[in-house]
């Protein structure tokens, strides 16, 4: 007994020192400002010191996030660069006033890292993990980068040149600011919405960085597609149609001082522009209801949220996987009793149908060939649902 309590004492002896030496490498690694420190308060800062900002911008299920958080950010020669220069700050983009932020900066790919002056205007930014001398030499340069600081204001002050507006969307474009390189394709399309397609330069524009289901180049492309087809093809068409409609959903829910706002007036324009434009009923629909159960998730309304999927699968075929992953969210957060039971409800509806092969198992996904077993997966989670504990089985 003695010798087991001896063991268990070094055992914790080594761990105390082992997350020490983790505090210690973490002390000489960047110096982050604490948790839940604003943007406005890092700016706030910044002038009293004079220091460059320095954004990660990351979320939790990010892997080269993790990454550059456990690898690269600790490391004293990371540190002993950044600190003396920069105000550093790290913004989850999923919480607080992460999406807000993430919306104004135009971030779609993770981790993006920033450069702000200190009073808060972008210098420069890159994307994605890389090693601590690779970070080191990429911050360098977005430090120096202006480029798209002065691009971003001489497209505001008007300048419309076509050289200067190429250019402009390039840079844009490896920066992923999708809303204004958008802004950008709509200026170079602006009044050739009947004869872009036969311009190679313009054509591709359409095709990378069009996301306005209402400008007038996409109008006429979703009536007319016949001569952007002949110029790059039938199917890249029909999906840049496709994922234009169904992108423009995300458009209409926004997180304002902390409550989620869902867009009624722009979302009737956008279906009633559908009806306009010829799209069929069903894919319609099928966005309209998604839309609607994408808003009532992230205000966490569980009730609007389950009626929502039982409208959906009163219309259309629900995919195994899929119904798997629109009752996760009421197994993981939701209480209330009504929308648990109509999850449990669907979910055993469906193992049924799977049990007494009125269905056959769904092994693909799209392209995609499921690993996973969905019969299982629906088994745990109608556990979950009756208040089983979830078990591997």
């Amino acid at each position: 007994m003695k010798k087991k309590l001896t063991t268990l004492l070094f055992t914790f002896f080594f761990a105390c020192l082992a997350c020490q030496a983790i505090g210690q490498a973490a002390n000489r690694g960047i110096a982050f400002e604490a948790e839940g420190t604003l943007f406005k308060q890092a700016v706030q800062k910044a002038k009293s010191t004079g220091k460059l900002i320095f954004v990660d911008c990351y979320t939790s299920w990010c892997g080269p996030c993790k990454t550059m958080l456990t690898t690269v950010f600790p490391q004293e020669m990371v540190g002993n660069f950044m600190n003396p220069r920069y105000l550093c700050l790290k913004i989850d983009m999923e919480k607080g006033e992460g999406p807000e932020l993430a919306k104004k900066w135009q971030i779609a790919a993770y981790p993006t890292f920033i450069i702000f002056n200190s009073t808060g205007q972008e210098i420069g930014r890159f994307l994605g993990g890389c090693k601590a001398e690779e970070f080191i030499e990429k911050v360098k340069k977005a430090s120096e980068d202006n480029a798209s600081a002065e691009m971003d204001k001489r497209f505001a002050d008007g300048e419309r040149d076509e050289a200067f507006l190429y250019s402009y969307l390039n840079t844009l474009g490896s920066a992923y600011k999708h809303s204004q390189c958008n802004a950008v394709a709509e200026a170079l399309l602006e009044g050739k919405a009947e004869t872009f397609a036969g311009d190679k330069q313009r054509a591709n524009v359409f095709m990378r960085y069009l996301s306005n289901p209402f400008h007038p180049a996409f109008i006429y492309t979703a009536k007319h597609p016949q001569a952007l087809i002949a110029a790059v093809g039938e199917t890249p068409v029909k999906m840049k149609i496709q994922q234009v409609w169904s992108n423009y959903a995300r458009e209409l829910i926004s997180q304002e001082n902390g409550h989620v706002v869902l867009d009624r007036e722009r979302m009737d324009n956008w279906l009633a522009l559908m009806d306009q434009c010829g799209v069929d009923k069903g894919v319609k629909e099928n966005l309209r209801l998604t839309t609607l159960m994408t808003y009532s998730e992230k205000k966490e309304d569980w009730k609007a949220y389950m009626d929502y999927v039982q409208e959906y699968a009163t219309q259309f075929d629900i995919p195994d996987l899929i119904l798997c992953k629109w009752c996760t969210p009421i197994v993981q957060n939701c209480r209330e009793e009504t929308p648990r039971k109509t999850a449990l409800a669907l979910l055993k509806q469906r193992v049924a149908d799977l049990e007494s092969g009125r269905r056959a198992p769904q092994t693909q996904q799209g392209n995609m060939k499921l690993s996973g077993n969905m019969h299982k997966a629906m088994q745990m989670l109608i556990g979950a649902l009756k208040g089983e504990e979830i078990q591997n089985r």
